[in-house]
């Protein structure tokens, strides 16, 4: 049955006719009127919900609006930076330095540069959706726009984009921390040992790591390991300018003159290349078959969307500006992390490099310590990050679910284990699943990314305020064309993949 409309309860502030008719006809309110009113979401029997919904709900600092609320955003911002950035970075910085070798240092940089720049204007366009109608969750712009199948829609791609998201990052825990053990005791092949079995890791870590994290009830309480986790990656970087200057180009292959162990070939994802097979130049501006690639490669490394307006909320004193300077400040730091990890990884290896970055390394000496640090601290990064991923996953889920229930601990907590535990069974028992949520981030990211916020934007930023032909809402329809554009381009890429893997197949065979 369809959620009814949410009642309005206004807030005496001396503005209250102005507050009630700003709302419902959906006019853009003053600033500062906006800090002192809020919602009051009813349930179809009258009840208030001050649950699941008081954090979607504006926050002030009068006393009084408590009672309406019943949550205060209470996340500095240095804090909220560190949880938008910790959400933007993920593992795909390490498939930056393949992705420049496949542009150019120049054209590489160019799309970069867009790439943050439509993510910082995507968000721009959530926040403002989010000011007029006074809401701070994806699934309630999805509601106030197109109803209950907007809410769905923008629930499900959130569900199912972080779901896929979680469960790399977990792979990358199943499949790299075995190894990383193994290396650090020295043991030259693989041994039954169960604290050598990624599957055990990938329990353990959920277990003793994620869960804890993910029980949390606000999301603000993970800034501290938001800021832990992307001190990791900022040792990543510092580790990869460093080996920039240590390692010589052209680069012994380790795999060429030694007899391997099973570690190496594990930790080889390539096969040997001669040393002169490329040359030690960098080029400003490269096109080939993979160049296509680089495009959704960038976009996706800046998917931080679904969990931008639940940062908003729990921003202390939140106002649309605040919350854009968090957003551009995150975007600023992560472009030039990205940049930066990107341009000394293809410096060190130039067309050598591999798709990850850190098995290029591994070809060179597979126990070099420094590198073994490096890979330990991108696996606490890449464990930190999925907490941070887990939070709008579940409060999609109690939005589709439960949209009037008050909160609860017991259903808290159940919803956290229920998604960890599914994620552990995917990872576990399905190796190739990989390849379906393939499938679905090429459809559920640039929905997120691009065409939800632009639609939404169009829907409920009123007439009067911006009509159909003004330049906000031009530019708003273009940037959903070219979500769809970013959705048909991925998954022809996907297509074009597997087919081109499946007539290698046959002709094996």
């Amino acid at each position: 049955m369809e959620t009814a409309q949410p009642e309005m309860s206004i807030i005496p502030n001396g503005k209250g006719h102005e507050v009630e008719d700003s709302i419902l006809m959906m006019k853009p309110l003053p600033e500062d009127t906006n800090q002192n009113c809020a919602q009051n979401v009813r349930s179809e029997g009258g009840e208030r919900n001050v649950g699941e919904s008081r954090e979607f709900l504006s926050t002030t600092e009068n006393k009084n609006t408590t009672g309406f609320t019943d949550f205060e955003g209470k996340t500095s911002f240095g804090m909220s930076v560190f949880n938008l950035g910790n959400a933007i970075m993920g593992s795909g910085i390490l498939g930056l330095a393949y992705a420049m070798a496949n542009t150019g240092i120049v054209l590489f940089l160019f799309l970069l540069t867009a790439v943050a720049g439509l993510s910082s204007y995507s968000i721009h366009l959530l926040l403002k959706s989010s000011g007029i109608v006074g809401i701070r969750a994806y699934e309630q712009l999805g509601y106030r726009a197109f109803g209950t199948p907007g809410k769905m829609a923008a629930g499900i791609a959130i569900t199912l984009q972080n779901i896929g998201a979680m469960s790399s990052y977990l792979y990358i825990v199943k499949y790299e921390f075995p190894l990383v053990i193994q290396a650090f005791l020295g043991v030259q092949s693989s041994t039954s040992e169960w604290y050598l079995d990624g599957n055990y890791l990938v329990i353990l870590v959920s277990i003793c790591i994620i869960l804890p994290l993910a029980l949390m009830k606000q999301l603000g309480y993970l800034g501290y390991t938001s800021g832990f986790s992307l001190s990791c990656m900022v040792f990543f970087l510092i580790a990869v300018i460093y080996k920039r200057f240590q390692i010589p180009c052209p680069f012994e292959d380790y795999g060429t003159n030694s007899t391997n162990t099973s570690l190496v070939t594990e930790l080889a994802t390539g096969l040997p290349q001669e040393a002169d097979s490329f040359t030690c130049a960098p080029r400003m501006f490269t096109m080939n078959s993979q160049t296509a690639y680089t495009i959704p490669i960038l976009a996706f490394a800046f998917v931080c969307h679904p969990e931008v307006l639940p940062i908003y909320t729990e921003l202390h004193n939140p106002t649309k500006r605040r919350m854009q300077h968090v957003s551009n400040i995150s975007i600023a730091v992560m472009y030039t992390m990205y940049f930066l990890a990107a341009l000394f990884g293809y410096l060190t290896f130039y067309g050598n490099v591999e798709a990850e970055l850190l098995h290029t390394y591994s070809r060179i000496d597979p126990f070099d310590r420094l590198i073994l640090c490096v890979r330990l601290a991108v696996l606490t990064a890449v464990t930190l990050t999925v907490p941070i991923v887990l939070f709008p996953v579940r409060r999609a889920i109690q939005q589709m679910l439960f949209p009037n229930k008050t909160f609860n601990w017991i259903r808290h907590v159940i919803i956290a284990v229920i998604l960890i535990t599914f994620i552990n069974i995917l990872v576990i028992f399905a190796p190739d699943i990989l390849g379906i949520f393939g499938i679905i981030g090429a459809t559920s990211a640039p929905c997120l990314i691009f065409i939800f916020p632009a639609i939404f934007y169009i829907r409920i930023v009123p007439n009067e305020e911006e009509p159909m032909h003004s330049t906000p809402k031009i530019l708003a329809i273009c940037f959903a064309c070219l979500g769809f554009l970013f959705m048909i381009m991925s998954l022809s890429f996907i297509i074009i993949d597997w087919t081109s893997e499946s007539s290698k197949s046959s002709g094996g065979h």
